[in-house]
Parts: structure tokens; sequence; C-alpha cells
């Protein structure tokens, strides 16, 4: 499918449920007070593959416990066994971050957006697999990298630009925000 072909039709699904796959995990976390806003950082060092244009705004923050440390490591391990760089990486755990907050969600009940779950809040009635597949993190990353890959330059785009276009959020400016620690887990887990 062409890419003006592609933004289209993810831009009417995207219009088709103005909750966006955001709202689920927003609401399954709102109480969450391990959120620390960081203030912007400008890292624009020419070539660095984790953040190449700097972030973008203010940045957050969260601790991780054992699982969602284990899913920054399962979608690192995806990631390179896709043949892709530390960058899908970053941009990988950041949309995970802002999606479930590194959480393997199941149905949330009244706060589940449609059918979305796991990591990247996937849809099975959108076509990313069943309910078992994405809420296996190998799986659920492959697939968001599989859509990624046919974004023409998402290497040079802003992560929340790379990351929306493969997610269709009704909130898409909210990735941008988890690049900086999305950036430092990546540093600190892909050679291990």
């Amino acid at each position: 499918m062409n890419t003006i072909l592609r933004k289209s039709v993810l831009g009417i699904a995207g219009l088709a449920f103005t909750g966006g796959v955001f709202a689920g995990p927003v609401a399954a976390h709102a109480a969450d007070t391990t959120t620390h806003a960081v203030k912007p950082v400008s890292v624009t060092v020419q070539g660095d593959k984790l953040i190449p244009h700097g972030v973008q705004g203010n940045q957050s923050r969260i601790d991780l416990n054992d699982e969602q440390t284990a899913n920054v490591k399962a979608i690192i391990a995806a990631t390179k066994k896709a043949g892709m760089d530390e960058r899908a990486a970053v941009v990988s755990i950041a949309t995970a971050l802002q999606e479930s907050k590194l959480e393997n969600l199941g149905h949330l009940g009244d706060r589940n957006d449609h059918d979305s779950q796991g990591l990247f809040q996937q849809r099975p009635s959108s076509g990313w697999g069943t309910v078992e597949q994405i809420t296996d993190p190998e799986y659920s990353t492959t697939a968001f990298l599989k859509g990624l890959k046919q974004v023409d330059g998402w290497q040079d785009m802003p992560l929340t630009k790379a990351a929306q276009t493969v997610q269709v959020s009704a909130y898409p400016d909210h990735y941008a925000q988890w690049e900086q620690q999305a950036a430092d887990l990546v540093a600190e887990h892909w050679n291990k």
C-alpha cells in the first residue's frame, strides 16, 4: 500500500475512534505517582542513533519494576531479531511507555479502549493479531516494527510522528514525552 493511501486509511481509522488507544492505559494509571516530569533535554548530536533530533517538549519518567524491565529487554531483542537499529528500539519503547507504561495489559474491562491489549495497546479487531499474539511481547513488538518499516523516512522523523503513523492515537503528541527515558533504556540494555 503506498504511503499516501496508508496515511489516509490510518487517518480515517484514527477519526473513527476518538477515544484512541491511549484512553485505556491512561485510566489504568491515572493514580500512578511514579511519573516524574523532567525538563526537555536537547541532544542534537549529528548521527546519534538514539535521539538524532533532540527530544520534543517536557519529558516524563517512571520507575520500572522487574516486569517492565523484562518487557524493555523483550522489545530490544525483537528489534534486533527484526534487523532494526537502536532508533527503532527507542521508538518502540517510547510507544510502549505511552500506551501501557511497559506493562503487558490484558483486557481492562470498563477502562479498556475498545479491545486494545498488550504493551502497544494493539487491537485484534484492527488486524494486529489475536489476543494471545498481541499480549506476547515479541509478537507485539514485531507487529509494531512491521508497521514502522512501512513508514517512509521514519528514521528521520520526530519520534512522536513515527509512532503516531503506526499507532493512530487520538493523542499523537503524547509519545514525545517518553523519548529520553526510552533512549536511556536502550543505551542501558542494548549491549547486554
